[in-house]
């Protein structure tokens, strides 16, 4: 459990719990920040180890420091495992294997980071406006 705990990076806000582990949330876990919900959620999947891991904005209404945890904690979890990111901020998918670029419903652009970079094209734009 420890492992897990700080593979997902949920340690520190665990420890300040009341109850630590045995802590009893509340509906949809309320209690926590929405970025404690989703490390939490993070070491839920690093427990159950699927071989597929979906996450739809991850780090979004977080802060800086929050989704630098949150990053991390990914990283660990999309570990020998195929894993899906949707994002809208670049600095999410700049790890990915493959990006997929859509517009309006389409897909525009695939790549990894350094080659749509390269390319200067719809992602490049993206990435020097998030900048």
């Amino acid at each position: 459990m420890d492992a897990i705990l700080e593979a997902a990076y949920c340690r520190n806000f665990i420890d300040r719990l009341p109850q630590g582990l045995d802590t009893l949330m509340t509906e949809g876990g309320a209690s926590l920040s929405s970025g404690e919900r989703q490390l939490l959620s993070i070491a839920r999947a690093l427990a159950h180890g699927p071989d597929l891991i979906i996450f739809d904005e991850a780090t979004s209404y977080v802060d800086s420091e929050t989704e630098m945890k949150i990053q991390n904690a990914l990283g660990n979890l999309m570990k020998n495992r195929t894993s899906v990111i949707i994002a809208h901020r670049l600095s999410t998918a700049r790890t990915a294997d493959r990006i997929v670029v859509m517009f309006d419903g389409k897909i525009i652009e695939t790549g990894d980071h350094e080659s749509l970079m390269g390319g200067k094209g719809f992602y490049y734009r993206l990435h020097q406006f998030q900048g």
